[in-house]
């Protein structure tokens, strides 16, 4: 039996389906899976945590004790720890920050897996010797905030990780793409493997004909997510006597200039900032909408685009990052031009205008679309050939 270790800042919540359907295909699979995290809340039991070691500046004792525990594991496994330590101190790391590193990866470094794999990039930062230290095969899953955002403040973070994954698994090209020129070499074998929909609690979206036309979007509030684009695009329909309600799920640090710009733009009838919600309330408010709006700067895929669609919204997204490969432009959906709320506004009115056939033959062909290339069988045995194939 194939042993899995996958690595992740926490364990997934139950809403967050991409984990979970991967960690339960892969079972299916015949695959044992063992997650590796910072912080596990009591009611996950999906599969074997080992919980990474804390410090506790303020309790002397209680960093003692997990001391005394990080020393006997030490012991205990002396050949990978010491491995690792060498590993380290070989790419350059002093000898304070080995040991910090040593100590931040001890629940992995007692680990015995086939494929040490990092949920995200950014989480292999610091860890990037661990499976070498191990005897694993290490693979890293790239993400939007991996390749988009995080390197522009750590210009170069990736630099010793590409010298010892094995294997890259990416949500969409776009993402693959965007690592080359990051520096990552051509040669390392990868996978695309997209995000899935679960269609066993899909809901269809009730009839639209009614007023307001309900207008949502799913997202972080933050800059890269093109909100105030949107709004600026909304508010463009105002004048037009467009009747619409938009509703934003989610939370972040945008909130407040999300206000501001919704006040300014005498927005305050139409716009409603919902706040994050539960999965099942996410998915009833998806059913009450007519259509589904992503215009991000940039995007690795995007699952709630993948919903709103395998659910028969109407999907109107931007041409930012890989959102082209979620959405067919014209078949399936719409793609705008990133940064240009006149198109956006067009575009919204123009799909509003639509006759019902016209919407229609647009949701069936994204409907079954999405069932087809989008679906948890498809996406597990994808996961399963991730770790058994020897090439890309």
């Amino acid at each position: 039996m194939m042993k899995i270790g996958i690595v992740l800042a926490k364990t997934p919540a139950y809403s967050e389906t991409f984990f979970i359907s991967k960690i339960e295909g892969l079972q299916s699979s015949g695959f044992e899976v063992t997650l590796f995290v910072q912080d596990k809340p009591p009611d996950f039991g999906l599969c074997p945590v080992k919980i990474a070691p804390k410090f506790y500046k303020r309790n002397l004792l209680k960093q003692l004790l997990v001391t005394c525990g990080f020393l006997f594991y030490f012991l205990v496994y002396f050949k990978p720890f010491w491995r690792y330590l060498k590993l380290e101190q070989r790419a350059g790391r002093t000898i304070k920050q080995s040991l910090k590193h040593t100590y931040i990866n001890a629940h992995i470094l007692t680990a015995k897996v086939d494929w040490l794999h990092f949920g995200f990039a950014t989480l292999a930062v610091k860890s990037e010797q661990v499976a070498k230290a191990i005897e694993a095969k290490m693979a890293v899953s790239f993400r939007g905030f991996d390749l988009d955002i995080y390197p522009l403040k750590h210009p170069g973070c990736y630099k010793l990780l590409w010298e010892h994954v094995d294997k890259i698994h990416s949500i969409s090209n776009y993402l693959l793409q965007k690592a080359y020129t990051l520096g990552l070499p051509k040669n390392i074998a990868y996978q695309i493997i997209t995000p899935a929909v679960d269609f066993s609690n899909n809901k269809d979206h009730l009839s639209e004909n009614h007023k307001p036309i309900r207008i949502v979007t799913i997202a972080r509030l933050h800059w890269i997510k093109g909100l105030h684009a949107t709004l600026e695009a909304l508010a463009l329909l105002k004048p037009k006597h467009v009747n619409f309600k938009y509703e934003i799920i989610g939370d972040g640090p945008d909130y407040e200039a999300l206000k501001l710009t919704i006040h300014q733009l005498e927005l305050l009838e139409h716009v409603e900032l919902v706040g994050k919600l539960p999965h099942k309330a996410t998915i009833k408010r998806l059913s009450e909408a007519a259509i589904y709006v992503q215009y991000s700067y940039s995007e690795g895929f995007c699952n709630a685009v993948l919903e709103a669609q395998a659910m028969g919204l109407l999907c109107v997204v931007s041409d930012g990052g890989g959102l082209p490969e979620n959405v067919i432009h014209g078949k399936t959906g719409w793609v705008v031009p990133k940064g240009q709320p006149q198109k956006l506004a067009e575009t919204i009115e123009q799909v509003i205008s639509l006759s019902e056939e016209q919407k229609d033959v647009i949701k069936s062909y994204a409907k079954n679309r999405v069932q087809n290339q989008f679906n948890l069988n498809k996406q597990a045995l994808e996961f399963k050939n991730f770790y058994e194939a020897t090439a890309s």
